[in-house]
């Protein structure tokens, strides 16, 4: 195995992209890469977590739009943790993503 601060970091950035992108990027390199499996986890568990909340989110809409502001929190928390988990992969450090259920261990 060997330690690469900068795909753990580019698959912290894919996932601004799609689910695909991180999932696949796991799957080929989580028994290849130190600490890989850590934080493809964390990743998967983040987006699915995402998704979920966007599924509850949706018939809030109707009861006084409640589930507006709730998709457009989802939206930049989507946004942000990405972006700081990358830095802290970058330099090593665990990361950590808040509100997330932990579906794979």
């Amino acid at each position: 195995m060997r330690e690469d601060r900068q795909v753990l970091m580019l698959t912290h950035l894919s996932q601004l992209l799609n689910l695909i992108v991180p999932l696949i990027l796991w799957a080929i390199t989580k028994d290849k890469i130190y600490h890989m499996n850590e934080h493809g986890k964390s990743i998967l568990n983040f987006q699915l977590s995402m998704i979920i909340y966007v599924i509850i989110c949706v018939p809030l809409i109707l009861l006084l739009g409640l589930g507006i502001l709730g998709i457009f929190l989802i939206v930049i928390s989507s946004v942000v943790f990405p972006i700081i988990n990358a830095i802290k992969a970058n330099n090593g450090e665990e990361p950590n993503y808040p509100m997330t259920i932990e579906f794979i261990k």
